[in-house]
């Protein structure tokens, strides 16, 4: 097979493989994971059952494709929040901000992220090898942010004394206060108090401030 060839049957592929990830994030969408069949995403993405499953073997392969997706649009807000401040502090602030639009944009992305750990117990090696790499290179700009910080003087060095467990702090405590909106409080808990924007506000406030200088 001659070389362009092979790389547009390659790009063919690849393109029909990202369709059928389209197809299902619609069709989960619509309907759910669970009452969504191979039939439901074959017929949405216009291809035949049989061809689905040259694919992905099954829903649960769609899904860790899915998976992915969103390490890689998390990992890209992450970097583009980066690019937007000059200081440490103000990149993790940005990337505070970047972290709350995820969840609001993309929901299904976050949700996707959230049981990640689960859905991703299965995948073949080269599926979790890029998935951990996703996951590396967005602490790396997390940790780069706070090693800046360090160094430009917007953060205390006598609180943080690894920059590795602190960017695992401020993402936990984020995401957690983000799961409590989603899950825990309820419209009336917030009518007449404070809006879901603004605790997430406030919550980064105070997880900047508990590290600033």
């Amino acid at each position: 097979m001659s070389e362009p060839l092979k790389t547009r049957r390659e790009k063919e592929k690849q393109a029909r493989y990202e369709s059928i990830l389209d197809a299902a994030e619609l069709v989960f969408s619509e309907k759910g994971y669970e009452r969504t069949s191979m039939d439901d995403i074959a017929r949405t993405a216009a291809l035949s059952r049989a061809l689905l499953y040259v694919y992905f073997k099954d829903k649960a392969a769609i899904q860790r494709g899915i998976v992915l997706r969103a390490g890689h649009s998390l990992c890209r807000r992450f970097e583009e929040a980066r690019q937007t401040a000059d200081t440490g502090l103000a990149q993790i602030s940005a990337m505070g901000v970047a972290y709350y639009n995820f969840y609001r944009e993309q929901p299904d992305y976050f949700s996707a992220l959230t049981t990640a750990s689960t859905t991703m117990a299965d995948a073949d090696d080269e599926l979790a090898g890029e998935m951990f790499g996703c996951k590396a290179e967005t602490m790396e700009l997390m940790v780069g942010a706070i090693h800046l910080g360090l160094e430009d003087g917007t953060m205390n060095r006598e609180r943080i004394h690894n920059p590795v467990e602190t960017a695992l702090y401020l993402r936990g405590a984020l995401h957690g206060v983000i799961m409590l909106c989603q899950s825990e409080i309820t419209e009336s808990d917030l009518e007449g108090n404070f809006s879901e924007e603004s605790l997430i506000r406030h919550t980064m406030e105070m997880l900047t401030s508990s590290i600033s200088s």
